[in-house]
């Protein structure tokens, strides 16, 4: 198995001309609310340059999602906060573009980073966390082997509705 490329997808490094599309993805209010508790405000390109420069600096690993048929930008992967001591670190991932929703793709990223996690970073644990009402991401990450370890109720009102954030962790032996 390769590392960074699947059956339909390869994680590859940002390219300049990718902040454009994630700016497109962010004025999409249901990418940017799956993908956050703050409140739904669209970023600007600029913004998001800012971000992606900030983590470029930082011992972190931003994965642009792209696939092989096309080489076209669908999505992102994060590995983050990495505590090296214990070997652990947090896992994000999202997929732009609502026409690339439900195609595989995001179980597909889902293995790629575990096995980058885990083979190359030589990491014992990966976590994440989930809003309730993402019964999509739920299933993909129950599916590649996370389980559901605990979580934070209420811990946010959409819609004048409170909404538990829900946590996942998968170990390297899982």
């Amino acid at each position: 198995m390769k590392l960074l490329t699947g059956d339909k997808i390869k994680l590859t490094r940002f390219k300049e001309h990718d902040i454009s599309i994630l700016e497109q993805w962010h004025q999409d209010e249901e990418f940017i609310r799956l993908m956050d508790s703050s409140p739904a405000f669209p970023k600007t390109e600029e913004e998001l340059k800012e971000w992606y420069l900030k983590k470029l600096k930082t011992n972190e690993f931003l994965f642009a999602v792209r696939t092989l048929e096309s080489d076209d930008l669908i999505g992102f992967l994060e590995l983050d906060s990495i505590d090296w001591v214990n070997r652990n670190a947090w896992l994000s991932l999202g997929i732009g573009d609502q026409s690339n929703w439900n195609k595989g793709y995001g179980q597909e990223i889902l293995r790629l980073g575990l096995a980058f996690s885990f083979r190359e970073l030589n990491l014992h644990r990966v976590q994440l966390t989930v809003f309730e009402s993402n019964k999509r991401a739920i299933a993909a990450y129950e599916k590649s082997g996370f389980k559901h370890e605990g979580g934070q109720r209420e811990y946010l009102t959409r819609d004048g509705e409170p909404e538990d954030m829900l946590m996942f962790g998968i170990l390297r032996r899982e």
